[in-house]
């Protein structure tokens, strides 16, 4: 499985942005898809994740209400929504997929992308 991570980039506070990740080399509906972020100077951190058929989503509490993670199935691509910006929201975020109906902790991920750098300004 390769995982493609983009969209990322410089956001004012208060501002949108959508991150894309694309999968191949496996069956993408068969895997539940999370986004994962980190900071500079900080762990990796949970920040949603995905069911196989998209009929559940879960968030980590700091996005919540912020934060859309969806998925297309036929275009192998899962998203992230990201709304009401915060200059603490700055992070590299890396999509992942795990062989499991819904996971949340990184154990359960098998795959991950490369990254892509979102930077919020004040």
């Amino acid at each position: 499985v390769q995982l493609q991570a983009s969209g990322g980039g410089l956001v004012q506070a208060g501002g949108s942005l959508r991150l894309s990740c694309a999968f191949s080399g496996g069956t993408f509906s068969s895997y539940s898809m999370g986004w994962f972020r980190q900071a500079p100077g900080k762990e990796r951190e949970f920040v949603a994740a995905i069911t196989l058929t998209g009929s559940s989503t879960y968030y980590a509490d700091s996005v919540k209400g912020r934060f859309t993670i969806s998925r297309d199935n036929a275009k192998n691509t899962v998203y992230l929504r990201m709304n009401s910006l915060k200059p603490e929201d700055t992070a590299v975020y890396y999509c992942a997929a795990a062989p499991v109906d819904m996971a949340t902790t990184p154990a359960y991920f098998r795959s991950w992308g490369q990254g892509t750098l979102l930077t919020v300004s004040s």
